[in-house]
């Protein structure tokens, strides 16, 4: 890329820390609720599991696990309702991931630009305790769900928050049919990362630049960077 860049987006979800991490833990906590209900725990806990590893686009996944152990009478608002209030009170960013952020933060301001249930998406930031490194940070769904990446919506509301032209940031995600197709639709530069759910699928020949992950990612930016 040819232009400056002056600022630097990121995606959250298996760009700075394993999903699945969280997902372990929010799993175990409708597992016990439903126990609640007279479901048996470990088998609905083993179900959780199986149905995600099917791929998180498919929803639905409370319900299929429910299926597939035969509770088919269990009220599942309150399962839905525990997986949104799982609140870890610790996350882990990928190894290396803190430094090389704070390292970028001293640099350009970044932003973050994240699809999900905002309530959910912000525990994981607070757990994560890396807020602080962000001057901008959109959570798509408060835009509206129709307005997840790949729409170009969300990153033209990072970038005119951070006040720099598009042609100027770079956005590093993980998920080329998303994060890749969604940062060029908006007329900023991208970056893949090959980590998490996604890590195996083609890359857009469109990035600028496939990593192995965040830190290669970072490392491969900070060279060329305009300090703000």
């Amino acid at each position: 890329m040819s232009q400056t860049i002056r600022a630097v987006c990121f995606d959250l979800d298996d760009t700075l820390y394993p999903q699945a991490a969280w997902l372990a833990g929010a799993w175990d906590a409708v597992a016990k609720t439903a126990a609640r209900s007279g479901v048996d725990e470990a088998g609905l806990r083993g179900a959780l599991d199986a149905c995600a590893a099917q791929g998180s686009d498919g929803g639905r996944i409370i319900d299929r696990a429910l299926a597939l152990v035969g509770a088919h009478r269990v009220e599942v608002e309150p399962l839905v309702e525990s997986f949104r209030s799982y609140a870890p009170e610790h996350l882990d960013l990928y190894e290396g991931a803190g430094e090389a952020l704070t390292r970028i933060a001293a640099c350009v301001p970044l932003g973050l630009i994240s699809d999900g249930d905002p309530q959910i998406q912000r525990t994981k930031m607070r757990a994560l305790g890396i807020e602080r490194l962000f001057s901008v940070i959109v959570w798509s769904d408060d835009h509206g769900r129709e307005h997840r990446k790949p729409d170009p919506l969300p990153f033209q509301v990072a970038v005119e928050a951070l006040g720099v032209p598009a042609a100027n940031v770079v956005y590093v995600g993980d998920r080329p049919a998303k994060d890749v197709a969604g940062a060029i639709a908006a007329g900023l530069a991208a970056i893949r990362v090959r980590t998490g759910e996604w890590a195996a699928s083609d890359d857009d020949p469109r990035a600028e630049q496939s990593c192995a992950d965040v830190v290669e990612a970072i490392d491969a930016l900070v060279t060329r960077l305009e300090p703000h």
